[in-house]
């Protein structure tokens, strides 16, 4: 193991827990400045849904030509594919109104794939789908299929998506401006082994959205804090510029934000930090997304990592001395920030876990003390961030009482995450509007499933719409 050393004077802990303090503030963000973010990002959403600046807007507000949520008549069986990160998903679910029974499996997607061609990465999807079929015994039926692909889109119809571009590391070729639908129907014929008929395509956000609202129907928000960022809610159609569909009931439609790409033109530089900028340099797609570099999964860790090595040469952390892989890029993993920020108040077993991943030697508890600090100060801006986000559609949508349904690695595994955004979004919220965050249990997979089932249900006549 190689030791990094920097220049090392003796210093007191209160010095050095004052320097790292002052040397972080900038990470601490106040009310005043998240109000600000809240007001800089609903004009955002203004420009993203309206006509004239929809074409320039860094928050796209992509209408998803999801109309409804379930209403309880849905029944059949369904698959869903959801694909959004390094896994992907195959579910099978019979759906007989409340009720539901569900098999599923994760398959892998190695990083050769990430990085391939479309066609390879979609040949191995529809090889998964097929065996999927085959092993729960479906594949000789024609079943409808819920696509949840959650990567931003440009939706053309409730079964069309172009992908704009790639996020979370993907960056397969072939794809962008292409409309995955379309690539997944090809990859099915080459097959030639399985018939599906793919009734709807989704994001996560939206089949968060409706598998929180198939057990509570005051779900009108969908959320993810996970590997990235988004949100969806449902929108008024009158607030709706770029809709160029019918206005029959229900005259609402649930809106894609793509908000991890609020930042994208600069607006929000005033809370941005060196740490953020470093961050956004070393990733593969510099200068975009920046909203989502600051709070999610893939990025957090790293932000971790980058103010620990400032504060390791500034001598203020570890005696000065770093580790080869303390400086290695991403070798601070987002979970270690959940793991340092469980451990109990002068215990530090987690801590001392991630300090040995590290090859940190020697680390006082003073270190420890410090390190918790960084964790604690980089996941609180991230979930004051997303409440400031949250609250902006709650004081938009102006209803009483709104569930927003919530999944994410970041938000499931973090262990105050939850209470932060509870307590921040009600601080940033009008008090008229009440709200409950819902953790989804089943993931947006079975919400894709049953956004097919609700677009099969309207196809029978069964519309029993369900509206604000």
């Amino acid at each position: 193991m190689q030791k990094l050393f920097f220049t090392k004077t003796p210093m007191s802990r209160f010095f050095l827990r004052e320097q790292i303090e002052s040397l972080t503030r900038d990470i601490v963000l106040t009310n005043d400045q998240l109000e600000k973010v809240s007001s800089l990002l609903l004009n955002e959403f203004n420009e993203g849904l309206g006509k004239e600046t929809h074409s320039t807007a860094s928050v796209k507000m992509f209408p998803t030509f999801v109309r409804d949520v379930p209403n309880g008549r849905e029944r059949g069986k369904f698959l869903a594919l959801d694909l959004g990160g390094t896994n992907f998903r195959v579910l099978l679910i019979d759906l007989d109104g409340e009720q539901f029974r569900m098999e599923n499996e994760i398959y892998a997607i190695p990083e050769s794939l990430m990085l391939g061609s479309g066609q390879e990465l979609f040949d191995r999807i529809a090889e998964c789908l097929a065996n999927f079929m085959e092993k729960n015994g479906v594949k000789e039926e024609r079943l409808p299929l819920g696509f949840t692909f959650s990567f931003p889109c440009r939706q053309e119809g409730l079964t069309k998506a172009i992908l704009v571009s790639w996020t979370k590391g993907f960056k397969c070729s072939g794809v962008v401006n292409e409309d995955v639908v379309q690539l997944l129907r090809d990859a099915i014929s080459r097959r030639a082994d399985i018939e599906i008929d793919v009734t709807a395509v989704v994001n996560d956000t939206t089949g968060t959205l409706m598998s929180c609202a198939h057990k509570n129907r005051d779900c009108r928000v969908g959320l993810i804090v996970g590997t990235g960022t988004n949100a969806c809610y449902m929108e008024r159609l009158e607030n709706v510029g770029i809709w160029n569909e019918d206005f029959d009931e229900p005259k609402q439609v649930i809106i894609n934000t793509e908000w991890g790409a609020f930042g994208d033109n600069r607006v929000l530089d005033f809370v941005r930090t060196e740490w953020d900028e470093e961050v956004d340099q070393q990733s593969l797609n510099p200068g975009k997304q920046l909203f989502e570099k600051m709070i999610s999964g893939m990025y957090m860790g790293e932000l971790v990592r980058c103010v620990l090595v400032s504060l390791v040469k500034k001598n203020l952390i570890f005696n000065g001395v770093g580790s080869e892989k303390l400086f290695t890029p991403h070798a601070f993993k987002t979970k270690y920030i959940s793991w340092i920020e469980s451990d109990n108040k002068r215990e530090y077993v987690q801590t001392k876990k991630v300090l040995d991943r590290l090859d940190i030697e020697n680390a006082s508890d003073e270190d420890c003390e410090n390190l918790r600090l960084v964790c604690s100060r980089v996941s609180t801006r991230a979930a004051y961030l997303v409440s400031a986000a949250s609250a902006t559609i709650l004081n938009k949508m102006r209803r009483s009482h709104t569930v927003i349904g919530v999944d994410g690695s970041v938000y499931r595994y973090h262990p105050f995450f939850h209470d932060l955004m509870v307590k921040k979004i009600s601080e940033l919220t009008h008090p008229e509007y009440k709200f409950d965050l819902m953790l989804s249990e089943d993931g947006s997979g079975r919400g894709a499933a049953l956004v097919a089932a609700v677009a099969v249900r309207q196809k029978r006549g069964l519309c029993n719409s369900f509206s604000d």
